[in-house]
């Protein structure tokens, strides 16, 4: 006798085997990425979750925002360094030398940053929330009554209504939170998927395509406000780590500017797919 497995058990499966591949990966260390794959993953089994009913008092979501943090610092400096050293191109010999400087902080930062991410991967904490995982039994929300594809209405509705409210010049702030509601429409998209056809798999599309744009926005304005902190930070900085701070912060404006002139563009794209989706 074959037993049925609902879509979200399976789902949760598979993010669970996600979990333990890039755990490995982010254990061995030579690859980054294996750290942000730990965190899509858990931000799709949260997804998962709040379109379920779960019965554990609370504790699962409770410890997956737990490791989501744990991961957390590192990932962002990963990102950062990634970015500063990709900025270096053009930069003559001592600006090099007074960038390596300007960064020796930053790689502690990430040091330090690497032996949290360690110690979370190899603790009991972890190795019984993948237990969890496990087992947990998931089931549809009562009021789910369209299926899957009725867990997009409420994240795309939150995203217009805040892209509707942002004007025409938005905040930073406003950009970083159009960025999270744009992701959680996204993951209640992917989860829809499999049942939902191709109007689905176009939304998915369309909201990877906006939260890559915005992504990119809120990663040049964190790089830039950290390049802005690390010189204040060291009284031994001088003129040559300024003015290596000055060409960074350039070229983070740059890209602030490029994605502010994309993003609504994108979001013309989720609308015009979730519109077709959702009638």
């Amino acid at each position: 006798m074959t037993l049925s497995v609902s879509p979200q058990r399976a789902w949760i499966a598979e993010q669970l085997d996600e979990l333990h591949v890039h755990g490995d990966v982010a254990l061995e260390g030579a690859d980054p990425e294996g750290v942000h794959q730990l965190r899509v993953a858990v931000r799709r089994i949260r997804a998962v979750l709040k379109a379920s009913t779960f019965d554990d008092g609370g504790v699962l979501l409770t410890e997956l925002r737990w490791f989501f943090g744990e991961l957390g610092p590192l990932r962002d400096l990963d990102v950062l360094m990634d970015r500063f050293l990709g900025d270096t191109d053009g930069f003559s010999a001592d600006e090099i030398s007074a960038f390596e400087r300007l960064l020796k902080g930053l790689r502690a930062e990430r040091g330090v940053a690497r032996g949290r991410v360690t110690r979370t991967l190899r603790g009991e904490r972890y190795a019984k929330l993948k237990e969890t995982l496990a087992t947990v039994e998931v089931t549809p929300r009562a009021d789910a009554d369209s299926g899957l594809v009725a867990e997009i209405v409420k994240p795309y509705r939150k995203l217009r209504k805040g892209v509707d409210a942002a004007g025409p010049d938005p905040a930073d702030e406003v950009l970083h939170e159009l960025r999270i509601r744009g992701k959680r429409l996204r993951y209640a998209a992917e989860l829809a998927a499999p049942a939902g056809g191709k109007q689905v798999k176009r939304l998915v599309r369309a909201t990877k395509q906006l939260q890559d744009i915005l992504g990119e926005h809120q990663d040049a304005c964190v790089a830039e406000e950290k390049v802005r902190s690390l010189v204040a930070e060291d009284p031994q900085f001088g003129a040559a780590e300024a003015f290596v701070a000055g060409r960074l912060v350039e070229r983070e404006r740059a890209r602030q500017a490029a994605s502010r002139a994309e993003w609504y563009e994108a979001f013309l794209e989720v609308d015009r797919a979730a519109t077709e989706l959702l009638g």
